[in-house]
């Protein structure tokens, strides 16, 4: 395929049917897990909504569908993040989001932080080297090498948001204790607890 491709031929509709597939599989599977995007990892979708992540996603397809490499590299990605949502998808949805989040968060708390990254480091280390293994013997052709890119790039975004999530949990800990030993000292007051109680809950819904 050409570096670019002009719109209504053959390649633009392969590249434009790829992506709408693998995009729509994206939503679906986010769809499944947390309807109301509560589980979203991704602040941009969180923050586009159902209302307009739809149509802007749309967007994209059209767009992309005229660059053949990114294309491709995207819809390997999308269709990983799919996989990965659908795998944990019954699990979210069973539970209900917000169980499922509590849940998560206390599997976290309770596990050593240098084992969960190991671990963490072991599933996209070893995702990543897959990637890297295809774009190695790929020869610098399109198909191949934009799906060795898509599975690098993928391991690389469950590395970022995982951290992330981590870091925004471990952040809001750090804060609930330093809120903690502030009002520490005025629990013999009447009105201490409500004020605790009304602090940490606006601390809890900062971290969503």
């Amino acid at each position: 395929m050409e570096e670019f491709v002009q719109f209504g031929t053959r390649d633009y509709w392969i590249m434009f049917g790829a992506l709408l597939v693998s995009r729509g599989m994206d939503a679906l599977s986010t769809w499944v897990a947390t309807p109301n995007l509560v589980l979203e990892g991704n602040p941009i979708a969180r923050l586009l909504g159902w209302r307009w992540g739809l149509p802007v996603n749309f967007g994209c397809c059209v767009l992309l569908a005229f660059w053949p490499l990114p294309a491709v590299i995207l819809s390997t990605t999308s269709l990983l993040v799919a996989a990965r949502n659908f795998q944990s998808g019954w699990l979210m949805r069973s539970l209900g989001e917000e169980n499922y989040r509590h849940w998560h968060v206390q599997r976290i708390q309770e596990t050593p932080i240098t084992l969960f990254l190991l671990c963490l480091a072991g599933n996209t280390f070893l995702t990543a080297a897959v990637g890297a293994a295809v774009i190695y013997f790929s020869n610098r052709l399109l198909l191949p090498f934009g799906i060795g890119v898509g599975i690098v790039a993928y391991a690389g975004a469950v590395a970022f948001y995982t951290l992330l999530a981590v870091w925004r949990l471990r952040r809001n800990e750090i804060r609930r204790e330093q809120l903690m030993a502030r009002l520490r000292g005025s629990e013999q007051r009447p009105d201490a607890q409500p004020q605790l109680e009304q602090v940490l809950c606006g601390e809890e819904l900062q971290g969503k």
